[in-house]
Order: C-alpha cells, then structure tokens, then sequence
C-alpha cells in the first residue's frame, strides 16, 4: 500500500494554504522536512513517518476527522444552504480544510446528535438502508400512546405513501394525557432513514410530534455533556466502537 503522498497535498490537506501559496512559503524557505529545507513542494513524503513543520509549526497529518454535534433546532444538516445556518457553519474553522459533511439528515427542528466527517466510506455504511444502522429518538408527542400503537410499531408501520416500515421499538417513558394537557415522553429505535420518517411514523398513528431529539445512531450515544451547538471530536473509545460496528454488520 502506497503511504507517500505529495507534500503540497497533505499541507494543503491540513490547511496550510493552497498549493501556488506553499510554492511561495518553499522559496522562504520555512518548509522543512526531517529538519531539511525543502526546494520543491510536490515531493514525496510519507505524513505518517516524516516530520514536517511550516514555519516552526509540527504538522500532525491525518486523513479524517469524525465530529459529534448536539445539533440545535434552526440550523439545516447541509454544507450550504442559501437560506438558512448549516451545521458546517457552526464548526471551528480548524476543520473547514477537511471538508466535512454531515452523515445523513436531521430536520431543521429536530436537535440532538449528528455525526460529521469526511471519511466518505464509513458515512456510506452508516447511511446504507441495507446495514439497518439502529437510530434512538427521544420524543414528545400529543397525547395518550397506547398498547396498540407500540404493537403497530413492533410490526411496521404503514405511512401515508405506501411504503411500510421496518420494525421499530417504542418505549413508553411518560404517559401522556389529553385531558390534563401532558404530552407523551417515548423513545423510538427505528432501522432505516426515510425522509421525516419519525415524525411519519408517529402520525400514522395519530400521534403528533412536539418534540424530537435523536440521542443515539448505532454503537455512538449523544453525549450528555455537550450542549446544544457545541461539538467535539469522538474519543479512540468512541470511535473504535462505530468502526467495530460496521464490521460486525457487514
């Protein structure tokens, strides 16, 4: 396996500038490899066993970044949006040279966790409808959820469209009441990502959905910790435990 690369990509990879800029900081001559000046900015190096530093700064190479966000209602899960505040443009600068992008979809009024990263192969895997990636939703809904709802989700349910879903399990955590005007608290695992399909689901059944928060997506849990906007790049531990997971399911 080739594990050399161009220096001008992997610097600019990292943010360094783009590659007629890191022509010019290599006739500076503030470009060093192994502690060599270098002359020529398209050579071959290998980021993972040379030392590189621009102008006195290590660089640390790596390829992919995974990020968690407690995504907050008002922001769109896209890179760019004509309209309205993306999820892209809540991160730290630090990560703009990466080109991360959003895996899969939370709706604009919908918080809670989202994964982002540029690592395009385990985004597909997470997002592939044959993988049936488990997806934990904690909700509100109008009113009372009964027996036969949770029943009709443990067999699928049929939206308005046609199409029946996958099976899903629904946990009752609050019951609701119409009379006293006290909503429902549930928790809902489905297996696939259709379009809204929570909130699909839950009006399938006449139930309506005030309140939605995705807190889990496979083995990877929202941290508890992180508040609404905030974002932080997954622990090993984390992130051991996702790319595990993909295996174990392929």
């Amino acid at each position: 396996m080739k594990t050399t690369q161009r220096l001008d990509k992997i610097l600019a990879h990292m943010g360094y500038g783009t590659r007629s800029e890191l022509r010019r900081l290599t006739k500076a001559g503030v470009i060093l490899v192994n502690g060599q000046k270098v002359k020529d900015s398209g050579i071959q190096v290998d980021p993972n066993k040379d030392q590189i530093t621009v102008d006195g700064d290590t660089v640390h190479y790596r390829e992919f970044v995974y990020l968690m966000m407690n995504k907050p209602q008002g922001v769109v899960s896209a890179t760019e949006d004509n309209r309205d505040r993306t999820v892209v443009d809540l991160l730290d600068p630090i990560y703009q040279p990466f080109d991360v992008f959003p895996v899969g979809r939370l709706d604009k009024d919908t918080e809670g966790l989202l994964l982002l990263t540029n690592d395009g192969k385990l985004a597909h895997n997470l997002l592939s409808p044959r993988k049936h990636v488990p997806k934990t939703y904690f909700a509100k809904v109008e009113w009372e959820v009964g027996e036969s709802v949770i029943e009709a989700f443990k067999q699928g349910v049929t939206l308005e469209d046609g199409y029946v879903t996958l099976p899903a399990k629904l946990v009752v955590m609050e019951a609701g009441n119409a009379s006293e005007g006290k909503l429902s608290v549930i928790e809902l695992t489905i297996m696939e990502g259709k379009f809204h399909q929570v909130k699909r689901m839950l009006q399938a059944v006449g139930q309506q959905v005030v309140y939605l928060k995705r807190i889990s997506m496979g083995p990877l849990q929202l941290d508890p910790a992180l508040a609404l906007g905030a974002v932080r790049e997954l622990t090993e531990t984390e992130l051991n435990s996702l790319q595990n997971f993909m295996i174990d399911i392929e």
